[in-house]
């Protein structure tokens, strides 16, 4: 069963939902999310994103947009499926109630970027002031 909303954190999303695993990332956790092996907070989905909540939250909202198929870099996403993800990302913030007051959305891409699991996702942040530089 696909939890939408706000579902705990003891629920995951189910069996039918999809990912394409590719030659040697059968270990990706986010893949592994969105076969529904490992459980996550769904807050939002589509065809082709998925929303959870981060399990170690830098803001008040802090939800990752991953594309359902596995690509390693942004760079790798075809520009369309690119565009699902930011409008899956400005979906959770009008669902957060954060639109008005602001958000930021963060892509982390290659080691020095930040970038800890190698699987495309925006990071969606807010609830509170956000400084620049981030760190």
């Amino acid at each position: 069963m696909i939890h939408r909303g706000r579902a705990r954190a003891t629920e995951s999303i189910g069996p039918n939902a999809r990912c394409q695993y590719h030659a040697g990332v059968t270990d990706c956790l986010f893949c592994r999310i969105v076969a529904g092996e490992i459980p996550a907070t769904v807050v939002a989905e589509t065809d082709t994103t998925l929303a959870f909540r981060d399990i170690d939250p830098k803001a008040p909202t802090h939800v990752l947009v991953i594309p359902k198929e596995h690509h390693r870099e942004i760079g790798d996403v075809d520009p369309a499926l690119a565009g699902q993800v930011l409008a899956t990302a400005h979906q959770v913030a009008k669902s957060e109630g954060i639109d008005s007051s602001g958000y930021r959305l963060v892509f982390n891409t290659g080691r020095d970027g930040g970038q800890t699991v190698f699987h495309v996702h925006c990071h969606v942040l807010g609830g509170r002031g956000l400084t620049w530089p981030p760190g």
